[in-house]
């Protein structure tokens, strides 16, 4: 911009990223967390231990991406704008219907109150008209009350905020007495590696977690199915 000549940079290095390796909870830890979860929150955090699913993933989910019939979740526009399919837990089926009838007697009696629209992505509430007040593209997950939407200034129920699920599993953690700093995030992270600890292999790991690079999927290879790190001590 100054037209100024700067030279050669000698001895110029990239800077690398701080590797961190992720918090993993046994499967005793869940199970203690999970007996202080009830209602939605409860759900909620099933579907990112249960299906790998992300936070964001988990509020955004809408009823026709749910297939009781295959057992299965579509991912729509996850991390890098990317589509995935997941599963989903048998355990989990019936408790979701149950949760699904609620909402939809919700969404029954906001369109009877004038309201029951949600908000489309892209330009498809006006490709589809009608589609943004039907069952199908409702959240699974919606928030307690209507609220304004502030880019179009029309009153709808927008999906529950992320971070009802975040101070349900932060109290739930406290509770179970837990000694880890697990987060919702960290539902997903003890997927991966329990799924890994059960002989499945890394690239199926790496297709329902949606990772570009297999690379990512790799740290959790670090937590083996064995007491310490899977080497025996020369003290034992």
């Amino acid at each position: 911009m100054l037209k100024e000549e700067i030279g050669w940079l000698e001895g110029v290095e990239r800077a690398t990223k701080l590797k961190r390796l992720p918090v993993v909870l046994t499967g005793d830890e869940v199970h203690k967390i999970f007996t202080h979860l009830h209602g939605p929150p409860r759900l909620m955090a099933g579907l990112l231990y249960g299906s790998g699913l992300r936070l964001m993933e988990c509020v955004r989910l809408r009823v026709k991406d749910v297939d009781f019939g295959y057992a299965r979740i579509m991912v729509r526009d996850g991390k890098g704008a990317k589509d995935r399919v997941t599963m989903l837990p048998v355990n989990l089926a019936m408790p979701l219907q149950r949760h699904l009838a609620k909402v939809k007697a919700q969404h029954e009696q906001d369109l009877e109150d004038g309201f029951g629209e949600v908000h489309l992505p892209c330009a498809l509430e006006r490709k589809y008209s009608g589609a943004a007040r039907s069952w199908p593209w409702q959240f699974v997950f919606p928030s307690s009350r209507i609220s304004m939407d502030p880019r179009t200034g029309t009153r709808r129920r927008h999906h529950v905020d992320e971070n009802v699920l975040q101070v349900a599993v932060k109290r739930a953690v406290r509770a179970s007495g837990v000694n880890k700093p697990a987060s919702c995030h960290t539902l997903r992270h003890s997927f991966a590696t329990h799924l890994l600890e059960n002989g499945y292999d890394i690239r199926t790991v790496q297709e329902l977690l949606g990772h570009k690079d297999v690379s990512t999927t790799m740290v959790y290879t670090h937590v083996l199915n064995k007491p310490g790190i899977g080497v025996k001590s020369p003290l034992d």
